[in-house]
C-alpha cells in the first residue's frame, strides 16, 4: 500500500511517536534529506544496523581469546564458533543455550530492527526486540566470567584477541541502535 504523496499511512499519534517510520517505503527514495522523518541520525542508524548483519558473522569466526597451558608451545585461538563446537561435544544443553545467546538472539534482533527501520515490521515488536538484546548481552558476561575463572586457576595463559572487541562492539552498537529506535515520549 502506498500513501498519497506527502502523507503517511500512520496515524498522527503513531507518526509523532515513531518519526523514523513516517514514510511507508522506509527507504530513502522520494524523501528529501531535510525531511524530519528521515534525519541524518536516523539514516545512520539504519545503515549501521545493516552493517551489523555483516559484522556479526565476522565476529563469530574472529578469535576472541588465545589460550595455552604453557605459552612456549603456542596458543590456540578460540572464537565463538570453535567454542561452540567444543561445547557441543561435551555439554549439548549448555551449547544450545550459548548458541541462542551468542548467535541467534543478537542476529534476530538485528534483523528485527532492520525490518522495523524499513517499515516491514510493526513498532509493537520493539519490546520483544529489546528482550532479545538483553539476552544477547548475557554472552559477553559469560566470556568475561570464563576469563576470570581460567586466569584464577594459574596454570593457563589467556590473552584477549581482537574478535572479543569486535563482538562486544557489535553488541554495544546494537544496544545503541535499539535505544535510538525507541519511540519518543
Amino acid at each position: 500500500m502506498v500513501a498519497p504523496k506527502g502523507r503517511s499511512l500512520l496515524s498522527a499519534d503513531a507518526a509523532s511517536r515513531f518519526p523514523f517510520l513516517k514514510y511507508p517505503t522506509g527507504g530513502l527514495e522520494g524523501v528529501k534529506p531535510s525531511s524530519p522523518a528521515l534525519s541524518h541520525q536516523g539514516r545512520k542508524m539504519k545503515f549501521l544496523n545493516l552493517a551489523l548483519l555483516i559484522l556479526f558473522p565476522l565476529a563469530w569466526f574472529a578469535p576472541l581469546l588465545r589460550a595455552a597451558l604453557l605459552p612456549i608451545f603456542g596458543m590456540d585461538e578460540i572464537s565463538v564458533i570453535t567454542g561452540l563446537q567444543a561445547l557441543w561435544e561435551t555439554d549439548p544443553a549448555l551449547a544450545l543455550l550459548v548458541t541462542f545467546l551468542a548467535i541467534f538472539a543478537p542476529y534476530a534482533k538485528t534483523i528485527g530492527l532492520a525490518l522495523l527501520h524499513w517499515n516491514l515490521l510493526s513498532p509493537r515488536t520493539l519490546p520483544a526486540l529489546e528482550l532479545l538484546g538483553k539476552l544477547a548481552m548475557a554472552d559477553i558476561f559469560l566470556i568475561a566470567l570464563y576469563i576470570v575463572i581460567v586466569k584464577g586457576a594459574g596454570m593457563v595463559t589467556i590473552e584477549t584477541a581482537w574478535g572479543l572487541y569486535l563482538f562486544s562492539g557489535c553488541i554495544l552498537a546494537q544496544v545503541l541502535i535499539s535505544w535510538k529506535s525507541k519511540p519518543a515520549g
